[in-house]
């Protein structure tokens, strides 16, 4: 509701402006803290890439962070990949760690899963290293510990997190939503200013109609002022696959053998809208719709009651429901489809490092 909210202005976000300036104040104190070195933030050791917003919201930020990793991988970089996960595990082949209860992520966990949706999926599909914690330098540190080899770190969201330093700064835009009505929380959705774009080091627009170095169009609408390079991004490659199984079928065989049959869309993530309108873009027009909270917890009793005999979801949901799936559900697995010339800034920009 907030969300839906903060795309425009009304009376009771206009009474919420002071607070918004109390916040922004706060926000702007701590990074000047980190800049003048009186809070510490501290090297680890190798590159390190953040991937984040300035916005509250899903942007887009994990699909950014799987493909730029599958990319330096085929470059010959050495992966790991740090978060800080929304939960605790119940699984019980997860490494929990006294220090910030730094945790790694396993693919396909066992048991009931309900540690972080995002860090799982990275795990099923990056092959990299993945580890979570509040404290992202603690994360860090334990990821190298472990995995020595690894030669970059790339954090999936963190922009905020200052006490991590940080080589590359990498902004994800939603460019259908882009900054709601422009004001920081509470009154509007954005976390920092959008001046906070002045500083980064590459920004990303998830929405373009073709993915390619700059979309004038999307930039124009964003009012985006600065110099940092930027890439349009869609998601694409789709199809989909059986939870329970694993299964893979094409989004075509999908539409024919799904056609005379009722489905319902499902989706707890930070922006359920552009899951059920990628879904009907792409011929499921009939589907009935339902949003749940973004890292809803997922249990069998979600389903129970559905009158549906197909059950679509996003990946990121789906990686909590695979222990009690059943035949009607499926998830759409996508990819982010980015221009080359972004994966030739990251990795010019660590090579420069290197030297």
């Amino acid at each position: 509701w907030f969300i839906r909210e903060w795309q425009r202005n009304s009376l009771w976000q206009v009474l919420l402006r002071p607070v918004s300036w109390v916040y922004v104040s706060m926000v702007g104190l701590r990074r000047l803290l980190y800049h003048a070195g009186i809070f510490k933030s501290e090297p680890i050791g190798v590159p390190v890439i953040i991937v984040g917003n300035i916005s509250v919201g899903g942007t887009g930020k994990t699909p950014v962070v799987l493909a730029l990793t599958q990319y330096l991988t085929r470059n010959g970089w050495r992966c790991g990949i740090i978060s800080r996960g929304y939960s605790r595990p119940a699984a019980p082949d997860t490494m929990h760690r006294p220090r910030a209860n730094v945790i790694r992520v396993v693919a396909e966990p066992a048991g009931s899963v309900v540690m972080s949706d995002e860090a799982i999926l990275l795990a099923n599909r990056s092959g990299a290293p993945v580890y979570i914690s509040a404290d992202r330098y603690c994360a860090a540190r334990t990821l190298l510990d472990d995995h020595p080899e690894v030669d970059v770190l790339i954090c999936d969201d963190g922009l905020q997190h200052y006490a991590l330093q940080r080589d590359l700064e990498i902004c994800v835009i939603d460019g259908v939503r882009g900054f709601g009505n422009g004001a920081l929380l509470p009154a509007g959705p954005l976390r920092e200013p959008i001046t906070r774009l002045g500083s980064v080091d590459a920004i990303v627009i998830n929405g373009s109609t073709v993915p390619g170095h700059r979309d004038p169009d999307l930039e124009l609408n964003l009012n985006l002022k600065n110099d940092a390079p930027t890439y349009s991004m869609i998601l694409g490659n789709e199809s989909l696959v059986r939870v329970r199984d694993g299964e893979q079928i094409s989004i075509a065989q999908g539409l024919g053998e799904f056609v005379s049959k009722s489905i319902l869309a499902i989706a707890g993530t930070g922006n359920p809208s552009r899951f059920f309108q990628h879904l009907s873009t792409l011929g499921f027009k009939a589907a009935r719709t339902q949003a749940f909270p973004d890292h809803h917890p997922f249990v069998a009793s979600d389903f129970a009651n559905k009158d549906a005999q197909i059950i679509l979801m996003t990946e990121k949901d789906a990686v909590k429901c695979k222990a009690f799936a059943d035949d009607r559900m499926w998830f759409m697995r996508v990819d982010a489809i980015l221009p080359d010339a972004f994966g030739e800034f990251v990795i010019k920009r660590l090579s420069a490092l290197k030297k």
